[in-house]
């Protein structure tokens, strides 16, 4: 008995092709999502490019541990100074949470 096939067969059968699969080094895919009256350029990443950093998610103020799939999101028009590095819930999550994030005094800003 042959082994179980669990890809599709053709390339054209997937939702995107390999030219549509924009991820660089970054091993993920990337699209555009409006937000906030803008258009936002956002980038899966796996958890197996995300190494060597950790980065903190502005949507929980929470740490993102090295090697975790997380999403990395800027506005299209800005550069790469403003990519922040999302929780994938959290991004998923961003028009439902509050604009208040409560920190103790000594906590750092991020």
């Amino acid at each position: 008995m042959s082994p179980r096939r669990n890809r599709p067969k053709g390339a054209g059968s997937s939702g995107r092709s390999a030219e549509d699969d924009r991820s660089g080094r970054y091993g993920g895919w990337q699209s555009t999502e409006p937000w906030q009256g803008e258009d936002w350029s956002v980038r899966h990443v796996a958890g197996s490019s995300a190494r060597g950093k950790s980065y903190r998610c502005p949507g929980c103020d929470q740490l993102i541990p090295d090697g975790v799939p997380h999403v990395v999101a800027w506005p299209e028009h800005s550069g790469v100074d403003e990519r922040r590095h999302w929780h994938k819930a959290c991004w998923n999550a961003k028009d439902r949470r509050t604009t208040r994030v409560q920190r103790s005094r000594n906590a750092p800003r991020f």
